[in-house]
């Protein structure tokens, strides 16, 4: 194991995806993590258990999910960069302090190593059926960013990337993995800490007495302090005004929450990033995420093999949705299908955005397994008569 002078792990390594996420969150300067075991995300939190001691961080295992999720918000706000893990259930439970970090604008970084469900489900099995609970599984009107890793080396850059945007934003940003991503072992290239590009903290420099903890800079984004250092700061999940406190009125509301939607909203074709192979002339495109999209990768290359003019769209960043990508793409192709290991999640964003232009297709089933290519190609072989027949 090579490891820089701050001890923080470098080089070339053969790392499961839990192993490479525990690795891109020290990479990023995350000090500090709370958790309660569940599979199969305990193996992130294992290894930083293990090496956060290194590098000076700490991890914390509470009673609960619900413990563990507002525990780094404290530590976040004691100045840590800060993140928990979980899956399925647990992910369920951290939603009432998913909706609190948005409110208060907490960065922080959730990991969701998906499974089977509903329930305890498939705990050592895929899924992909947490995605819609992702954007939308706290209550009331907020934003969210969520990123999908497809390999173990994504699992290192795509969480660190996560802290970037939570610091950008000051957000909660979740990292959607799955299951068989989460266990699967693969190169993952680490380079040296000097070249990693890390989004530091938003510290005011202001003096106390011109400090308001929630008012916003010119692209919507509050600055922060720590706790301690001598600023008043008052933090509540109620409606606020700029000092933090409590201002219940229609006013307050309207302008906090279009400024909370706005700040992320407003920047979306900055967050949003996709790959794409063999889009430019695809007349079917494959919409894929997480595993599904390394399976209709094959599957797209079979489909051009076989004289059928097929493409991938995946969505890296699945949260904001890549909406522009897919109006221009709706504008000329004759078909789309997505795969997910659910019964209709994403698939509903496509149909959405799409809007009639172009027939959509779910191949989706209910988790536990991935797809095969082949039963991708033939989805996409039975859409082509389809797409031909819209005028």
């Amino acid at each position: 194991m090579t490891a820089d002078p701050a001890g923080v792990l470098t080089g070339t390594h053969f790392l499961d995806g839990d192993q490479a996420c525990c690795e891109g969150a020290l990479a990023a300067g995350c000090r500090f993590a709370a958790g309660y075991p569940i599979t199969p995300s305990t193996e992130i939190v294992e290894r930083f258990a293990q090496r956060a001691p290194l590098v000076g961080g700490l991890f914390v295992q509470l009673e609960d999910e619900l413990a563990a999720s507002i525990a780094i918000q404290g530590a976040a706000w004691a100045g840590a960069k800060t993140f928990t893990v979980t899956s399925g259930p647990g992910f369920s439970l951290m939603m009432e302090h998913i909706g609190y970090a948005a409110m208060t604008e907490t960065p922080c970084v959730i990991v969701n190593v998906q499974r089977g469900g509903p329930s305890t489900g498939l705990p050592t099995l895929p899924g992909q059926a947490d995605l819609m609970q992702t954007r939308w599984g706290s209550h009331g009107d907020y934003e969210i960013i969520a990123l999908s890793p497809n390999s173990p080396q994504e699992c290192f850059s795509l969480t660190l990337e996560a802290f970037n945007l939570a610091e950008q934003y000051r957000t909660p940003v979740v990292v959607l993995m799955d299951e068989v991503v989460g266990h699967m072992t693969e190169k993952v290239v680490i380079p040296p800490a000097g070249e990693i590009e890390i989004v530091p903290r938003r510290y005011t420099r202001r003096a106390p007495e011109d400090y308001l903890p929630f008012r916003a800079g010119p692209d919507g984004v509050p600055e922060m302090v720590r706790a301690g250092d001598g600023y008043r700061i008052h933090v509540t999940g109620m409606t606020h005004n700029e000092r933090g406190y409590p201002e219940v009125s229609v006013e307050t509301q309207e302008k906090l929450l279009r400024r909370l939607v706005g700040k992320i909203r407003d920047h979306a074709g900055a967050i949003a990033r996709n790959q794409e192979t063999s889009i430019e002339d695809a007349a079917i495109v494959v919409v894929a995420y997480g595993i599904s999209s390394r399976v209709a990768l094959r599957a797209v290359q079979m489909a051009r093999e076989s004289g059928l003019a097929a493409g991938l769209l995946r969505p890296v960043v699945v949260w904001p949705f890549p909406e522009e990508r897919l109006r221009e793409l709706a504008a000329r192709a004759r078909g789309f299908l997505v795969v997910e290991m659910n019964y209709g999640q994403m698939v509903r964003e496509v149909e959405r955005v799409v809007a009639g232009r172009a027939p959509v297709r779910l191949l989706g089933h209910a988790g536990g397994s991935v797809h095969t290519p082949e039963q991708i190609l033939e989805a996409i072989v039975s859409l082509e008569p389809v797409a031909e027949a819209v005028p």
